[in-house]
């Protein structure tokens, strides 16, 4: 018997991302875009915790652990940041792809920033302001920053574009596109509180009237062909089409990830339904990320 030829699985390569730099500079906004780009993310790991994370989590799951990217800032203590060469090292000495970037902003914007978000800096203490804890900050940050493979100044930079950097820099295309949610209701129970547009069907042609319609609903071909055959149905339908298709780039670009599309009629059982998989089915032809939801149907 002829043994078979079993090949043995591709080694997936690990990546880590380790972002640090000043408070207020923006390194939440970039865990979150890592996030959304699929690394499995972790804010304020204490660096006495890295080798032992890198040995007995990512290594032991390379699946769910092969991008990984990690927040150090100075909430750690100094003489841990100063080991952080040594824990860099000893991290690429077990193949690991890893990355440093160092984020950073002038002083006055920092503590513009903080001026307008009433937070409150980690290291300030009733005898410590604000400017006096950004200094012992960047002491404090200085192993990190001097071996940085990328520093990135936010000084002037919206977060768009910080988003935008960071993805092109890492290669990574983020999360999806826009995902659709399409749902019809009754207006008799109620707007959905979730959605994002709302459309009016209570003036299109009704077939709850007509008494072979009336216990039907937008799914069956009786009432598709009753509605569908109607001119102000298509030109709603068309308007509706317009309008998102024309809008819905603009919410993709300011990094949404769901929109929620509601159309009523008076009990939700008909025209509504109608619409919604009439709508469903146009943008399915143009992205798969299409959700459905006919909420007074049972």
């Amino acid at each position: 018997m002829q043994a078979e030829n079993i090949q043995p699985a591709p080694f997936r390569s690990m990546r880590l991302i380790i972002v640090s730099g000043l408070s207020g500079s923006g390194k939440s906004i970039a865990l979150n875009t890592l996030e959304d780009c699929g690394y499995y993310c972790i804010d304020n790991l204490p660096i006495t915790l890295l080798e032992d994370f890198i040995d007995n989590v990512m290594l032991r799951d390379r699946d769910t652990y092969r991008k990984t990217a990690i927040g150090i800032d100075a909430r750690n203590r100094s003489e841990t940041l100063a080991e952080f060469p040594n824990s860099l090292e000893l991290i690429r000495s077990k193949g690991i792809d890893c990355e440093v970037i160092y984020m950073e902003a002038e002083e006055s914007i920092i503590l513009k920033r903080y001026s307008e978000t009433r937070r409150r800096h980690p290291l300030t203490t009733i005898d410590r302001p604000l400017r006096e804890a950004l200094d012992i900050e960047r002491d404090m940050l200085r192993p990190l920053a001097v071996r940085a493979d990328v520093v990135i100044d936010t000084s002037y930079t919206h977060y768009h574009k910080l988003r935008e950097f960071l993805r092109n820099r890492l290669g990574e295309q983020g999360a999806p596109s826009l995902s659709f949610l399409f749902q019809s209701f009754g207006f008799k129970y109620g707007i959905p509180l979730d959605a994002d547009f709302v459309f009016d069907a209570r003036s299109l042609p009704n077939p709850y009237w007509a008494p072979e319609l009336r216990g039907l609903t937008g799914k069956d071909a009786a009432v598709i062909d009753f509605l569908k055959n109607d001119a102000t149905v298509n030109d709603f339908l068309r308007d509706i089409g317009d309008f998102i298709g024309r809008w819905a780039p603009r919410f993709e670009s300011d990094n949404r990830s769901y929109l929620t599309i509601a159309i009523g009629c008076t009990g939700g059982q008909h025209r509504s339904v109608f619409l919604v998989d009439a709508l469903s089915s146009h943008f399915q032809t143009i992205t798969p990320n299409v959700i459905v939801r006919h909420r007074e149907l049972r």
